[in-house]
């Protein structure tokens, strides 16, 4: 079963940090581009961060940008989403999505979710004092 799981979400006071691990199995992520949306409470589903399968190129929503970082281990065929500085703002379900074969050559990636075709569950991220 083609899978992608996410983990790591919870409650953290604002400027706390959390790392978000998506963890894929059934295929490897190595030839995918990876990104992380999120969508928060009566909002929609936005980018907020992806990396290409080749040369680590990364994007990253402005709002975010300085305070998220994103990477990948290919041989623990995850992806991380380390959140550093949190506000009340980027609380919201955190998805991760693979685009399941190799994107434009690898080396580039997209914050828009037109190309990815594999979904995660989510993993609730909640920014409260």
């Amino acid at each position: 079963q083609l899978q992608l799981v996410e983990s790591g979400g919870g409650l953290v006071q604002p400027g706390g940090s959390l790392r978000l691990s998506c963890a894929a199995s059934g295929f490897t992520l190595d030839n995918n581009a990876i990104a992380w949306f999120r969508q928060a409470p009566g909002k929609e589903r936005e980018g907020v961060s992806c990396i290409s399968s080749k040369g680590g190129n990364t994007n990253y929503k402005d709002s975010i940008k300085g305070r998220f970082t994103i990477s990948r281990d290919n041989a623990k065929n995850t992806v991380y989403l380390q959140m550093n500085s949190l506000k009340p703002e980027d609380t919201a379900v955190y998805y991760c999505a693979a685009t399941g074969t190799q994107y434009l050559g690898g080396y580039v990636c997209f914050t828009s979710p037109t190309p990815y075709n594999r979904w995660g569950q989510g993993t609730p991220v909640t920014v409260s004092s």
